[in-house]
């Protein structure tokens, strides 16, 4: 029997050919012999056993599967990761005596002894047994689950000859739960072969990507399997054990989150509310540096694979854990898409900055009243201050006068009513009504009545909170809406990037800048401002702009509302967009302003530092001066003019002034074949790529008017 130090050697030789900044991994397995005869086989090779014509002579040509890449976040922290694990085997011994009832009894002695020592023993009936003898003696035959290392050696030393520790990959998920809707698991491509051995065959099972960037990217995570042969002689006595082809790991997929932000965001919405989103954007770059779902599952326990009763629990389960609330949703976004119809109005001149708009408590359109969130009038007031108030009259009104083409057309330019892009699996297209799609589905146009609904985000429209967030990047960047991205690079086993998109343009705004400015103005007014409903969300160390919003939300007869808060900041340049959702309980009654926004102030908070040196102005360059050249006193400066041109003449700078040098990698090679993949590698080591901080639901549709708290 093999100690788990030595067989180790079979995983753990080159699994870290190369990973990006931060990370961490295996090695892929190289397979030691440790069986080979004390006297090397000089006149045998693996292809001899062509030759031998006993049954017991045996050529064996195996597939070593290759460890999957890593998923990791933007710095190279893990997200999914690779370690030893190790299944206890029975291996056969070539028996004298091999009938059924000998081997059977031989295998079952041993079985019963394992009983005491592992959790999760594989139960094998005695024609499994015999078949294996028969016809795979020499290769193991598994008889546990995966255990873990620490636990491997606790038996290791009260194993009964005969089973033996076989060392296998198992995929991990360091970060657990962690933005489990996005990265997604792994599973087993299938059971290990019977009957016969196949050339070819894998040494343990095989996996692939079941779910989310797991399933996704599974041809660039999968590596490239190695192969060895075992030769047995006419006797069963094992005489060879060659590795003709070493396991390329695969690639690694780098993800744009922020793995410290991520965190944070989930442990916001856990302290926080029973069911909601968070997500954060780079207005500039369009990264996703934050996407959260709560509940979540933690990943693990679909590793080595879960069983049907946990699976149904998942599903079953009425908090719905499988569900991303942040991007599989598509919920009424309610007043925070009050800004959109605000910019059409001011973009189309039916409103200026300073007109006013009498907005009592409500109003009636044909035979259906419309009220404001409160019961007392607004009376007459701008822009700013309806967006401010988040006042319902005054965008019933202003909607109407605007029409539904205007405000729709832009919110379309804004990401609403269509997928983002990004890879995910079972993302919400949402819903934006057209007047095609209310004869289809309603009988008729959008009507005065719709136009009012629609202008407070409520009626038909359906959005998910990473469709909301995306939108207030538009809104923030004001020129364009920025193409989002989830992967920032993927990269070779050798940390060579081999994708690496680059931040692009997804639709142009086209709107007055100015008109951007009045709702910026605006935005920041629901934070800042006297009266303003999400005062909740104002930040110590920087202007926030924002846009709270309640809306009702699933059955009527639940009575049920979400609660949002989304946004941009800080007000004088924007960087950074969210969106924040709160699930509220049937009968609960939910504001933006107090169950929204208080989480995206606890979560800015917590990051203030991160913040305020992303939004810094650049510090000015220091020009340093070698004082051996510097001049004396009354010196005066080299100056030459252009007798062709008419500019000021040019000051030379000083001598001795020094320039910025170039870095060449601090790792060289020397021009001999690497260890780890039999590859050359050339007197300087390439640079490696330096990674930079930085099951669907739907809902009943429901109309309801007037619905909006601060």
């Amino acid at each position: 029997m093999l100690s788990i130090s030595s067989v180790r050697q079979f995983l753990l030789v080159s699994c870290l050919a190369a990973l990006p900044v931060g990370a961490q991994g295996l090695r892929a397995p190289v397979v030691a012999s440790n069986n080979v005869p004390s006297e090397p086989p000089a006149v045998r090779n693996a292809s001899d056993g062509a030759i031998i014509t006993r049954k017991d002579a045996r050529t064996i040509t195996l597939k070593i599967p290759a460890p999957r890449g890593e998923i990791v976040d933007r710095e190279g922290e893990p997200l999914a990761q690779n370690r030893v694990a190790y299944q206890v085997a029975l291996q056969f011994r070539q028996f004298e005596n091999a009938d059924r009832d000998f081997v059977v009894n031989w295998a079952h002695t041993r079985l019963d002894a394992l009983q005491v020592l592992v959790k999760n023993p594989v139960a094998k009936t005695d024609d499994e047994i015999f078949d294996h003898y028969r016809n795979r003696r020499w290769l193991p035959l598994l008889v546990s689950g995966q255990i873990g290392e620490k636990e491997a050696h606790g038996i290791e030393a009260k194993l009964a000859s005969g089973l033996i520790l076989q060392p296998v990959y198992r995929r991990i998920y360091p970060q657990g739960e962690l933005a489990s809707h996005i990265v997604g698991y792994s599973g087993s491509v299938g059971k290990l072969p019977t009957g016969p051995i196949n050339a070819n065959e894998p040494l343990w099972e095989e996996t692939e990507g079941r779910a989310g960037l797991e399933k996704i990217f599974n041809t660039e995570l999968t590596g490239e399997p190695g192969m060895k042969r075992l030769l047995f002689d006419e006797n069963g006595n094992k005489l060879l054990e060659e590795q003709v082809k070493r396991p390329r790991p695969g690639g690694t997929v780098v993800t744009t989150l922020n793995l410290a932000w991520q965190k944070l965001a989930e442990s916001t919405l856990r302290n926080g509310c029973r069911r909601g989103a968070f997500v954060v954007l780079d207005v500039v770059t369009g990264e996703v540096l934050v996407m959260a779902s709560r509940p979540s599952f933690d990943l693990n326990n679909f590793i080595p694979g879960i069983n049907d009763a946990d699976f149904r629990a998942l599903e079953a389960d009425p908090s719905q854990p499988l569900f991303g609330r942040a991007f599989q949703s598509a919920y009424p976004p309610a007043s925070s898409f009050k800004p959109i119809v605000a910019l059409a109005a001011l973009n189309n001149g039916t409103v200026t900055e300073e007109s006013t708009i009498y907005c009592p408590a409500s109003i009636t359109v044909g035979r259906t009243v419309f009220n404001n969130w409160t019961k007392i009038p607004e009376g007459s007031i701008n822009v700013k201050r309806a967006l401010a108030r988040s006042c319902n009259t005054w965008f019933y009104q202003v909607g109407i006068d605007v029409g539904p083409s205007a405000f729709l057309g832009i919110a379309r330019r804004l990401g609403f009513g269509e997928k983002t892009g990004l890879p995910l699996i079972g993302e919400s297209p949402g819903l934006l009504p057209n007047d095609e799609w209310m004869l289809k589905n309603e009988h008729r146009k959008i009507l005065d009545g719709d136009t009012a609904n629609l202008s407070i985000g409520q009626g038909s429209l359906l959005a998910s909170p990473l469709q909301v967030a995306q939108a207030m990047a538009g809104i923030a960047n004001g020129n364009i809406v920025p193409k989002l991205q989830l992967i920032r690079q993927i990269q070779d086993t050798r940390g060579r990037v081999v994708q690496a998109p680059l931040p692009k343009r997804k639709e142009w705004l086209a709107v007055d800048p100015k008109a951007v400015d009045i709702v910026h103005e605006g935005m920041s007014d629901v934070v800042n401002s006297a009266g303003g409903t999400g005062h909740a969300g104002a930040l110590s160390y920087t202007t926030l702009c924002a846009k709270t919003g309640t809306a009702q939300w699933g059955p009527k007869a639940k009575d049920q509302r979400l609660a949002w808060f989304a946004g941009f900041l800080p007000a004088d340049n924007p960087r950074y967009s969210f969106a924040v959702l709160y699930e509220g309980r049937p009968g609960e009654t939910v504001s933006g302003g107090r169950m929204a926004a208080p989480m995206v102030r606890q979560f800015f908070e917590g990051i203030k530092d991160d913040i305020k040196e992303t939004i810094a102005p650049p510090k000015k360059a220091l020009v340093v001066v070698d004082e051996s050249a510097t001049k004396q006193e009354g010196d005066k400066e080299p100056i030459s003019k252009d007798p062709d041109n008419d500019k000021p003449p040019v000051a030379h700078p000083v001598e001795g002034t020094l320039k910025a040098l170039p870095v060449e990698p601090l790792v060289t090679g020397d021009g001999k074949p690497d260890d780890l993949t039999g590859e050359e590698i050339p007197e300087k080591a390439p640079e490696k790529p330096k990674a930079i901080r930085a099951i669907p639901v739907k809902d009943d549709e429901v109309i309801q008017e007037g619905v909006e708290e601060p």
